[in-house]
């Protein structure tokens, strides 16, 4: 007995021994931070989050892959513990909802195929089987309702997918499973930030509009008697939409499909139409906004450009303050297009809903007089947009006479060739000259520069030595004076400090290598100033640790800025710096094109401040993208467009505006006519309508 006990004691301590061994060896480790903030979430396992349960998400979190607010089942509360674990803040965040991209499913197609195989919209896909004529067409074999971890969608009677925006939680389930990504998530962010691209159903209309406006919704909403609900369809790209509805060129109407029956569906005038209708009810609709983030944008500039990147600013959640020169907003709108066609009433209705967004403005504020870009970021705006207007614009405010640098050490070459070579008052040279452009006009500005200036001179010209029009005497003669010359090159960022301009980052446009060269004054050869989004560098002692007091804000002679052009308007996506291919000299050439530009400059500064890339993908629509699309309709009865009445000839005591606008009844019958397209699909009209027209 005490040998059989000694036998099992001795085996006991030998087991122990072992397993003490092997625990330091196989000893895992976990991470302490990951387990506080596993406790932290639900635990529900649910998989909204895009990873495979809470264990995998709170390893995400802290490994910096996921946001604190990134499970869909926990609360505000539980984001804000994980931030506190963490040591960071945490924005509100905006709810996404899962929206279908495509409008006609396999129910109204004239000619249907028959697919017997699985009945999964992945294998269907890899199997070429589902609807074979239009490729970005949903399958309809409803793989997305199936795997929604929480039952918000279900496939509707045309066999498209149907979202019970309550439901859903955002969790993107049915976006990873779809494989036409017909079915993606949405939010008033993704939608601002979007640029169509041609894996999309998009319509001719829609593709040809600068705004980018979903005019076969707005259409359709007309057609329902749904004004307010058209409204606010068109606000989701077009904060004006009285103003342009009555000086819109209408590039979107020459695209328009129904010119393939008879004419071009009146898409404009039903957009007055609409806006009218808000107006005249005084019930104003305001489209839907993000959370509030807290960051401060100053927008300099109250025209229409300024204006809308302030309305699509606010619309991200920012809080912008608009300055204008002026006395009053509105720029060219105001003072260059007659009342007979945009009455100042009009105008002022739509300025007054820009500002019903949660934008301020301050008049009379001239950058460069009454305020610098310095002392903005100085007193904490976290970005500086410029979107001063051109030469026109200049002449509209009667800034001709007067030399005008905005931007620190920034000259226009008229100015500059006009006045520095006089007594030196009114263009003062610092540092490293640099001229960008100009052709022979930059010889001129480049010889006025070694007279006056105290630094080195230097021309930056986008053309080859052999293309940009200069006789190579000419460029020899001032390459011997020390003039310095880049050629193939483009400017891509300004540098400064304060009121100073320091350096400038270049780009060779064959290679793609940068560079930075010293520049205390930029000279332009536009009519004016570029689009740039400045924002404040915060410095590594700026910053500060989690532990310290909030850092002091800088004084403005302090301040380290970088100016940053926004990105590319989508047909010149592929340029590079600024004054490249499709990028405006001076004013724009219609409102609408001005408004894209303002939504472009507002989402390039959000995804700044955010760390998002600027690059536009490669598939994004353009004039020349491939894009599935149709030459001829059919089974569609003519119906003769409507016509905008006029008003009679009267004396000048009794002014009213030219154009009168649709009444209900014509408005309702000229919807009607749309065609509601999709990609390569079409509404026929019914036969009822048909006769009626």
């Amino acid at each position: 007995m005490i040998e059989a006990v000694i036998i099992m004691g001795g085996l006991g301590l030998l087991v122990g021994a072992g397993l003490a061994f092997a625990s330091k060896i196989f000893y895992v480790y976990v991470d302490p931070t990951i387990l506080a903030v596993e406790e932290a979430l639900p635990g529900d396992n649910c998989g909204g989050c895009g990873l495979p349960g809470c264990s995998a998400n709170a390893e995400a979190i802290v490994a910096g892959r996921a946001a604190p607010n990134s499970c869909v089942a926990a609360s505000e509360d539980v984001a804000m513990e994980i931030a506190a674990i963490l040591g960071v803040s945490v924005e509100a965040k905006e709810p996404d909802i899962a929206r279908p991209g495509c409008t006609y499913g396999v129910a109204k197609a004239d000619t249907k195929f028959i697919y017997d195989g699985l009945s999964d919209c992945r294998a269907a896909s890899l199997m070429s089987g589902g609807m074979k004529v239009c490729t970005i067409g949903c399958l309809g074999l409803g793989s997305c309702a199936r795997v929604c971890p929480f039952d918000a969608i279900t496939m509707g009677p045309e066999g498209l997918p149907v979202v019970d925006e309550v439901r859903c939680t955002g969790c993107g389930t049915c976006e990873r499973v779809c494989p036409k990504h017909i079915i993606t998530l949405s939010s008033v962010t993704r939608r601002i930030l979007k640029e169509y691209k041609t894996d999309e159903c998009t319509t001719p209309c829609q593709r040809a509009c600068p705004a980018g406006i979903d005019i076969c919704e707005y259409i359709r909403q007309i057609t329902l008697g749904e004004y307010h609900r058209a409204v606010q369809v068109i606000k989701e790209r077009n904060p004006f939409p009285a103003v342009i509805g009555r000086i819109c060129p209408r590039p979107c109407e020459n695209e328009c499909r129904r010119q393939f029956v008879d004419q071009p569906v009146a898409i404009n005038f039903l957009k007055r139409f609409a806006a009218d209708y808000e107006k005249q009810t005084g019930e104003r609709v305001l489209p839907f906004k993000a959370p509030d983030t807290g960051r401060r944008v100053a927008v300099i500039g109250g025209g229409v450009e300024g204006l809308s990147s302030a309305f699509f600013l606010a619309r991200l959640g920012h809080t912008p303050t608009v300055y204008e020169a002026t006395s009053k907003l509105g720029g060219l709108l105001r003072s260059a297009i007659a009342a007979e066609r945009l009455p100042a009433e009009v105008l002022d209705w739509d300025i007054d809903g820009v500002m019903e967004m949660g934008v301020t403005a301050e008049t009379g504020a001239a950058l460069g007089k009454d305020i610098t870009i310095a002392s903005l970021l100085a007193d904490g705006y976290e970005a500086v947009l410029l979107t001063l207007g051109g030469w026109d614009s200049r002449l509209a405010r009667g800034g001709l006479r007067e030399v005008e640098s905005p931007v620190p050490g920034v000259y226009l070459m008229l100015d500059f060739v006009k006045n520095a070579g006089q007594d030196g008052t009114a263009v003062r040279l610092s540092g490293d000259t640099v001229i960008y452009g100009g052709g022979r006009l930059a010889l001129e500005a480049a010889r006025v520069s070694r007279t006056r200036g105290q630094g080195a001179v230097k021309v930056v010209l986008r053309e080859t030595r052999a293309g940009c029009g200069l006789e190579e005497a000419e460029i020899e003669a001032l390459t011997d004076e020390n003039v310095k010359f880049y050629f193939n090159t483009g400017i891509v960022r300004l540098l400064g400090e304060g009121d100073r301009l320091t350096m400038l980052d270049v780009v060779d446009l064959v290679n793609g290598e940068t560079a930075s060269i010293s520049a205390g004054t930029l000279v332009l050869a536009s009519g004016r100033v570029p689009e740039l989004a400045i924002v404040k560098e915060v410095a590594a002692e700026e910053a500060g640790d989690e532990e310290s007091a909030a850092p002091a804000m800088p004084t403005a002679s302090a301040v380290r800025w970088t100016g940053i052009s926004p990105y590319k308007e989508a047909a010149f996506h592929t340029q590079t710096g600024l004054f490249s291919s499709g990028d405006v000299f001076t004013d724009y050439s219609a409102a609408i094109r001005a408004i894209g530009a303002g939504r472009r400059i507002a989402a390039s500064v959000h995804e700044i401040m955010y760390g998002i890339p600027l690059d536009l993908p490669d598939n994004v629509v353009t004039p020349n993208a491939y894009i599935q699309n149709v030459d001829h309709v059919e089974n569609v009865r003519p119906a003769a467009r409507r016509i905008m009445p006029l008003c009679e000839a009267q004396g000048p005591a009794e002014y009213t505006e030219l154009e009168l606008g649709f009444d209900e009844n014509t408005a309702r019958f000229e919807a009607g006519r749309c065609l509601q397209c999709g990609l390569i699909c079409y509404r026929q009209v019914p036969e009822p309508q048909r006769k009626a027209g």
